[in-house]
């Protein structure tokens, strides 16, 4: 029996937009949770994983161990290197870098959008202009926390991948910092007595907040949109002769 296309998200916000544009329900796998639904005639699920390498690459192996996976697909935000980056540009890259390691990892060409340009997997924060400019020398485009430990889950398991990520924020716009991530739990959701107490001590820090709330969405929803479409132009599944 064929397997399923996985859409694999760190944060529920990712999810969101996949859930709402596949029609996906809430489906129990063994051990775990999962949204399940279909396109193009492929079974389709989508799980969240948490944020950062570790949570990633432990929810791939919880994935793979529970549902048959015929390839993933990472569907999620960005942080931009360039100032004048797009909110909502679309990031299809040659090459992911996990910055711990130096290794690299290339996705597989899915769907009609021209790769381009280097993504660089780190768990740490990075706004220095010297770093930030020695990164767009080397060719990186943009900053997330869980693409390399993804892609070298599934090289072990000798399983396709393709990445989708859209711009959230800038690297040079100083919209995160450690106090924010700080306001974040692993899971991606916000802590509210903490965020009660960041904009009480920072209560001009409101608008920006609110600002990076809604880029963030946006995004998700573009990156969401170019997955759906790329997973749209596999070929369909030639029928079994019980279907």
């Amino acid at each position: 029996m064929p397997g399923s296309v996985a859409f694999v998200c760190a944060m529920p916000m990712e999810l969101a937009p996949l859930k709402r544009r596949l029609s996906l329900k809430a489906a129990r796998f063994g051990s775990l949770d999962l949204q399940r639904g279909s396109l193009g005639g492929h079974s389709v699920v989508a799980t969240v994983t948490g944020m950062g390498g570790e949570l990633a690459r432990r929810g791939v192996a919880r994935l793979c161990d529970e549902v048959e996976v015929e390839r993933v697909v990472i569907v999620g935000i960005a942080g931009a290197l360039a100032a004048g980056a797009a909110i909502g540009a679309l990031v299809v890259p040659d090459v992911v870098v996990d910055a711990a390691t130096g290794a690299q990892y290339r996705p597989d060409r899915l769907g009609e959008d021209e790769p381009g340009g280097t993504m660089w997997t780190t768990q740490e924060l990075i706004t220095a202009p010297d770093a930030i400019a020695a990164l767009r020398e080397a060719g990186v485009v943009c900053l997330e926390m869980e693409t390399a430990a993804i892609a070298e889950a599934c090289v072990a398991r000798h399983l396709p991948w393709s990445v989708f990520r859209a711009i959230s924020d800038r690297a040079t716009d100083a919209s995160l910092d450690d106090e924010v991530f700080g306001l974040i739990n692993p899971d991606g959701s916000f802590r509210p007595g903490a965020i009660t107490a960041y904009f009480l001590k920072h209560p001009g820090r409101v608008a920006p907040m609110v600002r990076f709330s809604r880029d963030a969405k946006r995004a998700a929803e573009c990156a969401a949109a170019a997955a759906v479409r790329a997973v749209g132009h596999l070929p369909p599944l030639a029928a079994t002769p019980d279907s």
